[in-house]
């Protein structure tokens, strides 16, 4: 008796045991339009705290508010700035940069004197240089951007103690700035030359990049990421180092890599690239970048992980699993994220839509009649029409959209990475023409000048899809798969989105946009 009483009492132990260690993973809540979202609703959040392409997050403490910007590469409009108080919920505000400067990446937005700023490198016709914009109000309007004529990357601000501006540069160097912060008064000097990971780890270069600055505790602490930000999953890091000066000397942490994914086995890959921040329960936090697992294509999503400092004065991580839920940082929250379904009845570039490589010209090329969105035609097909394309962050979506040409003009729907690797449907007076692997399918057959488009991306699975009527629907071979339709196969750093676009001569129409999250 007493030993069938032990074995139960032994078989309950190892259940609860298995209960309290085989849970289900946590699953994210759901928005607008169904979208993911981190904010769980009980006090916790699960990453990403921004799903799809945001990379190099910069994110700046303004009183109770937050904002945050990112890496725009070849979208225009660009440097779209997002609003928070809780770190957790952000709502978007508008795009900062309209003038075209070429590709841009790895922004830094700070606040001095009363006056905000966002530093940013900028590359065009081949030639590499920095940027400043400035605005009174963060909502803007924004400054044109300024040439400050530095052939370096990667800006990151900091006002030293005698209240002189300087920019701490990728590569660890530091220039001197204006009192206005405008312009460069001297030359760039190396002050601090990294952190040296072991000879054995997988990554792809040493890559110094990225610095972001505070002072705390009587130092200076600069964080800055190493590794490469993409290539292995176990490429890219966070790196901690202070000092009592800026000029140095910088004291590597004995803590380092404070952010790093050290398994392909991991839910995020190449975690790197942070800044840091106070939340508004006065406790410490990371926002840095990651791919996901499994979703290259989705590019670099934005995180959040809480860090501490330690008793001696040094910033190191709590090792949490930033692929659970973790406790909010607070509980005052903004309405989340966006629709992406868009009755063009206002203009959401910048916001939402953006031109792929586009140029200043390419501004001209859209009006808006109506709740109809009117593109002029532009090229021969998606590789040099500069399509207009938003980021998704969703695993699995459906969008579709009302197109009606005129004149010689094509138009179609399409997932696309870059003139290389797109996929989706388009038309003209000719007929179909089906596009993928970055190569056009013509197909003879007669339409009439306007049809319905849908395209369904189901877990990096691409079917597409027409209609006359928006009712009955005609599905279109072959289905594509695009889960290699990311950076490491085509460069460029970025994602794969919808993209809607205008080719040929004449003009298209589009209208009633529609996106929605799939949930399987």
């Amino acid at each position: 008796m007493r030993l069938s009483l032990l074995l139960a009492f032994l078989l309950l132990c190892a259940g609860a045991h298995a209960a309290q260690t085989s849970t289900p993973d946590a699953t994210w809540m759901r928005g607008i339009e169904g979208q993911r979202k981190a904010d769980l609703g009980n006090g916790s959040y699960l990453n990403p705290i921004l799903a799809g392409d945001r990379p190099d997050p910069t994110i700046l403490k303004d009183g109770r508010d937050y904002y945050m910007t990112h890496s725009s590469f070849f979208s225009y409009p660009g440097l779209l700035l997002w609003h928070s108080r809780d770190l957790v919920n952000w709502e978007p505000i508008g795009a900062a940069l309209r003038k075209n400067v070429g590709t841009v990446w790895a922004p830094d937005l700070v606040k001095y004197k009363g006056r905000y700023y966002i530093y940013f490198p900028g590359l065009k016709d081949g030639h590499t240089t920095n940027y400043v914009i400035h605005a009174d109000d963060i909502r803007g309007p924004w400054s044109d951007p300024i040439d400050l004529k530095i052939g370096d990357i990667d800006p990151g601000h900091v006002v030293s103690q005698d209240g002189k501006r300087y920019l701490f540069m990728g590569g660890g160097g530091m220039v001197p700035l204006s009192d206005d912060g405008l312009s460069v008064t001297g030359p760039q000097k190396k002050v601090y030359a990294g952190w040296q990971y072991p000879a054995d780890w997988v990554v792809t270069a040493y890559a110094l990049e990225g610095p972001k600055l505070v002072k705390h505790g009587g130092y200076y602490h600069m964080l800055v990421a190493e590794g490469g930000t993409a290539g292995p999953p176990t490429s890219h890091m966070v790196v901690s180092a202070r000092a009592k000066s800026l000029d140095g000397p910088w004291e590597n942490s004995p803590y380092n890599p404070i952010v790093h994914t050290w398994s392909r086995d991991e839910k995020w890959w190449s975690k790197g690239h942070g800044s840091l921040v106070e939340g508004p329960n006065g406790k410490w936090y990371l926002v840095y970048h990651a791919y996901e697992n499994g979703y290259w294509t989705l590019g670099r999503q934005t995180l959040l992980e809480p860090v501490e400092w330690t008793a001696d004065g040094w910033l190191k991580s709590t090792g949490v699993d930033v692929s659970k839920p973790i406790p909010k940082p607070g509980n005052e929250a903004v309405p989340h994220g966006m629709a992406l379904s868009d009755d063009f009845s206002t203009n959401k570039m910048g916001v939402q839509w953006g031109f792929y490589q586009g140029t200043d010209a390419d501004a001209a090329r859209v009006r808006y009649e109506d709740k109809t969105l009117v593109v002029q035609g532009k090229g021969t097909s998606p590789q040099d029409c500069a399509p207009l394309a938003f980021i998704a962050g969703d695993q699995a979506y459906q969008v579709e959209v009302e197109a009606e040409i005129s004149g010689n003009a094509r138009a179609g729907l399409l997932v696309f990475y870059n003139e290389k690797l797109y996929a989706g449907i388009g038309f003209d007076r000719d007929g179909f023409i089906t596009r993928r692997y970055g190569m056009d399918r013509p197909q003879k057959a007669a339409l009439p000048r306007k049809l319905r488009l849908r395209l369904v991306n189901d877990h990096n699975i691409v079917t597409i899809y027409t209609s006359a009527d928006g009712k009955q629907w005609t599905r279109y071979s072959p289905v594509i798969e695009v889960s290699g339709y990311h950076h490491n196969v085509a460069d460029g750093f970025i994602s794969l989105r919808p993209a809607i676009y205008a080719a040929g001569q004449g003009e298209v129409r589009f209208r009633d946009f529609r996106y929605q999250a799939l949930s399987n």
